[in-house]
């Protein structure tokens, strides 16, 4: 059986990502967590858009507002 984009997210638990949000901001952080709706929740979560860079900490993003997400080291997921 083939893996729902919320089962592939699980095995990225712990992984470095990188999500484009809509408004054109780069969120980078370690994930922490999904859920069904692919709400995420990022620790140690870094912000960057064109004029500056800031450090946010844990934050918690509605699955929405997410236009891609990539892993910015190629780390492979976890086997399930």
């Amino acid at each position: 059986m083939v893996d729902g984009p919320v089962q592939l997210l699980e095995r990225l638990v712990d992984a470095r990502v990188t999500l484009l949000l809509k408004d054109a901001r780069q969120l980078s952080g370690r994930l922490l967590g999904v859920d069904e709706h692919m709400n995420l929740v990022l620790d140690d979560t870094s912000e960057t858009t064109p004029e500056v860079t800031r450090r946010l900490g844990r934050v918690v993003l509605r699955g929405s507002n997410i236009v891609t997400l990539h892993l910015p080291e190629a780390s492979p997921p976890k086997p399930h």
